[in-house]
């Protein structure tokens, strides 16, 4: 099997498809204009025809392909293409991102994963990159095993999935770290059952519910006679998941004297039951979880530092709900639906003002309290529509949160905007009628007898909004233009004309 050669993007070879004519049109001008050469087909049996009469130098060195199409869908085109080319670079795009395809994608041998919409601009670099790695070989898909569902569309999300799309084929450790509620044990769990080891056991402990002095006989086991009460042997945690995966749940609560003997057993994968004299091996993988600054917890000396090392080998960040407000109505839907199964019940339906509330909530306790609340809400609403009176105690009467970005993400020349549209203290409440703070505003300024008021106004209303979306989508302008319901060249002429350095 040749080695592909490594190309600068003027040699650069792409082969794009995609049922969205506009898609295509998109990805050639934009890799075209970095200088490299562009075949797009509207479906995978247009392509597989292009590869089989290509020539070795009209053969492509990336491809770019969506992942549902008509006919043959992109993971079983990519399928096709490595039995033919395994050394074939292959990027999945896709409108339709969650979990499964994200894992799918990576293990079908896919170089990266790209959900819609993206930013175009990006994918030039990302097109470098894989021209310059070979495929060595293509994993064999595997049957996934149902689970509970994980729901997310939102960027910090697709960044969970990707990596555990990207872990699919190993055993490495991982520390998944997240505020109480993000669902810490639910990535666990994705990572156990895409994962080699998924046909074992896969266990969860929290050592933060267990008390101290139980805490060595429930990960160790014990021997017969070892201390009072304990009746006959008994296996722990690590041999109970040999050959598959253990979840260490609120890891930074663990004793330091546990610390140290979890320390031995990751180092030389041995261990001795309380009270016993021979030593057991065990294979089993580690997939620790914390809601603490494990780094902080470090310099504090409350944690083994040689113990943290073992365990951030591979690091994954949950998101609290907050961060990802747009996934708020999938979730409600979801838990919805999920409680009214439970009660062999209709579905409640939310009415718009009260999915606004639940929407701007700050929501401390995360998905597992937005859980909470559909179930209450399945339970205790008197009708099949939710009204804002129905709302939890806790909840009800709670404004819309209106997040005003930091001094440090806003320009000079945005400040003014913010505080002008603000009220003055003590009399209207940042809510979602801000509209109210800004016709206050604008009373002021008429009765002082200002002038050209849209002239003022206008282009510091549309800067701080830009402003706020870019930090919002992490500088990701297709999504900022998205979220503000603008085009990607609207915002882009938007951003020159007002100067904005994003």
């Amino acid at each position: 099997m040749n080695v592909m050669k490594l190309h600068d993007s003027a040699a650069i070879r792409v082969w794009v498809v995609d049922d969205d004519e506009s898609i295509r049109w998109v990805l050639e001008k934009s890799l075209t204009r970095d200088g490299m050469l562009v075949d797009s087909f509207p479906g995978a049996a247009e392509l597989l025809d292009a590869l089989q009469e290509a020539t070795a130098e009209s053969l492509p060195d990336v491809m770019i392909s969506d992942i549902r199409m008509p006919g043959l869908d992109g993971l079983e085109l990519m399928d096709r293409v490595h039995s033919a080319k395994p050394e074939l670079p292959v990027i999945i795009i896709t409108a339709h991102s969650d979990l499964d395809a994200a894992v799918a994608s990576f293990k079908g041998g896919a170089f990266e994963y790209l959900p819609k919409p993206f930013d175009v601009d990006a994918v030039a670099s990302l097109v470098r990159r894989a021209a310059q790695k070979r495929v060595v070989s293509t994993p064999e898909l595997k049957p996934m095993e149902p689970r509970a569902a994980i729901i997310g569309e939102a960027p910090a999300m697709q960044d969970v999935f990707r990596a555990i799309g990207r872990l699919s084929q190993s055993q490495i450790t991982v520390l998944i770290t997240g505020e109480s509620g993000t669902g810490k044990e639910l990535i666990a769990r994705a990572l156990h059952v895409n994962s080699p080891r998924a046909s074992k056991p896969f266990l969860a402990i929290n050592t933060a519910a267990i008390p101290k002095d139980l805490l060595e006989s429930e990960f160790f086991g014990h021997e017969r006679g070892s201390f009072t009460g304990a009746a006959m042997q008994r296996k722990g945690r690590f041999e109970q998941a040999d050959g598959g995966s253990l979840f260490l749940d609120e890891i930074g609560d663990m004793p330091a004297d546990l610390q140290t003997r979890l320390l031995r057993v990751l180092q030389d994968g041995q261990f001795y039951r309380v009270g016993g004299v021979s030593p057991i091996s065990v294979d089993v993988r580690i997939i620790a979880a914390t809601h603490q600054d494990l780094d902080r917890a470090v310099q504090e000396g409350r944690f083994r530092e040689d113990l943290y090392h073992r365990l951030n080998v591979i690091r994954i960040r949950i998101p609290p709900l907050r961060e990802r407000s747009e996934d708020i109505p999938l979730l409600l839907k979801h838990f919805l639906d999920a409680a009214a199964r439970e009660l062999k019940t209709e579905p409640k339906q939310l009415l718009p003002e009260v999915l606004a509330v639940l929407k701007g909530y700050d929501w401390h306790g995360n998905v597992r309290q937005l859980e909470n609340t559909c179930r209450w809400l399945t339970v205790m609403a008197p009708g099949q529509d939710v009204h804002l009176a129905d709302l939890p105690p806790e909840l009800r009467g709670k404004p819309v949160a209106t997040e005003v970005p930091p001094a440090a993400v806003l320009s000079p020349v945005a400040m003014p905007a913010v505080a002008a549209l603000l009220p003055v203290p003590g009399s209207i409440p940042v809510s979602g009628d801000w509209h109210e703070a800004l016709r206050h505003w604008a009373e002021a300024r008429f009765a002082e007898g200002d002038d050209d008021l849209l002239g003022h106004a206008s282009p510091l209303f549309e800067r701080t909004l830009i402003e706020v979306a870019l930090v919002a989508c992490k500088g990701q302008r297709q999504e900022a233009a998205r979220r503000l319901g603008w085009g990607r060249n609207t915002l882009t002429r938007k951003i020159k004309e007002l100067g904005i350095d994003d």
